[in-house]
């Protein structure tokens, strides 16, 4: 392990992982799984996309280097995060005989972290997983935690468990391969972990921004390896979600809203950017957050080519409807997790999420 690999300590039972960042990891990645979690089986998730790009070249190495692995692919995009598809790669499982001493391999973005992840928690109740992001919004955020889900009719990550990994593996190198639209989008979680905890690293994205768009080895290295500290240092600190680690959901329930609302043909980064401004903007009326925080978030993500308003047909009443149904919503009332300034999160009497009224929430949407 490299000194300058983050470490994430759970503190839930679960043992501590390692992320291990760097160039060319999927070429190691035989000597890294017998290190981490030695297995009799492995069975690498993934969606045909990804499959294409990485996951059976990942096979065959993984293959000539002695080990037993499979490969099953699900349809890209978030209608895979669903009951059926769960059910699919279980039962395909089961078939081939995988036993309690297989892993996973979650190899993909957001949604296959998340759906392999839930996989790996409820299959013969539970086998290890490990988590390969090739998105850059995987990387920063959605492989680290041990949060796994699929969506259901009623919202968004609402049937899923707590399964952390025996490790997070990223390689660098893949996000060469990922469309810009994905690359900016995964920009959005970086503008909130530097929002919820690191103004520094906020300023230095603006000044970076260039580089970062020009994807830079050196500006892409520094940026993952920022987020993933800030990440770890918050799941490390709260495991469960029961305290600070829900200023993670700055920007999330509108986010979690807009995406509910166009049935989730919206960019996840494009939501939770969107879901950034609103929400600073709704810590700003309610004199929570200090002013012109709304305006310093919108600028960088604008310029990382972010959306910071709502879509035309999206009505404010609308998305405070869809926000109450969200899973951090709480005997009715709409929970936020706001920021007190770019840089520090928002916390009253011990608490880092508040309840908003209806009428306040629409008041800051309709800006």
């Amino acid at each position: 392990m490299s000194a300058r690999d983050p470490v994430v300590t759970p503190g839930d039972g679960a043992p501590p992982y390692t992320v291990h960042i760097r160039n060319g990891l999927l070429e190691q990645m035989h000597a890294l799984l017998e290190t981490e979690v030695a297995a009799h089986r492995y069975v690498i998730v993934t969606d045909e996309n990804v499959a294409r790009l990485h996951g059976h070249a990942l096979r065959a190495r993984l293959h000539d280097a002695g080990l037993r692995v499979d490969l099953i692919e699900v349809p890209p995009g978030e209608a895979s995060k669903t009951r059926p598809v769960w059910s699919t790669v279980t039962d395909r499982m089961l078939d081939d005989g995988v036993g309690r001493d297989g892993c996973i391999l979650a190899l993909g973005g957001g949604v296959i972290g998340d759906l392999a992840g839930f996989v790996a928690a409820t299959y013969m109740r539970g086998i290890p997983v490990v988590q390969i992001p090739t998105t850059l919004l995987a990387m920063i955020d959605a492989s680290l935690g041990g949060k796994t889900g699929i969506d259901v009719p009623a919202g968004k990550n609402l049937v899923g468990a707590f399964h952390h990994p025996r490790a997070v593996l990223v390689d660098l190198r893949v996000l060469r391969t990922l469309p810009d639209a994905e690359f900016r989008a995964g920009l959005a979680e970086a503008v909130k972990h530097g929002a919820i905890a690191d103004r520094d690293y906020l300023t230095w994205m603006g000044d970076a921004l260039p580089a970062i768009l020009a994807r830079e080895p050196a500006a892409v290295e520094r940026l993952v390896r920022t987020s993933i500290e800030i990440k770890a240092r918050t799941v490390s600190a709260d495991a469960r979600e029961s305290g600070v680690r829900a200023i993670l959901n700055f920007g999330h329930t509108v986010g979690h809203a807009l995406e509910h609302l166009t049935d989730w043909r919206m960019v996840h980064g494009h939501a939770i950017a969107i879901g950034m401004v609103v929400e600073a903007r709704l810590g700003e009326r309610l004199g929570f957050t200090e002013p012109g925080s709304a305006t310093i978030l919108g600028r960088l993500c604008s310029g990382f080519g972010l959306p910071v308003q709502l879509p035309p047909g999206v009505s404010p009443a609308a998305v405070a409807d869809a926000a109450v149904s969200d899973k951090k919503g709480r005997r009715g009332a709409t929970r936020f997790a706001l920021i007190h300034r770019p840089g520090t999160a928002f916390q009253l009497e011990g608490k880092w999420t508040i309840a908003v009224d209806r009428e306040r929430f629409i008041e800051a949407l309709s800006r």
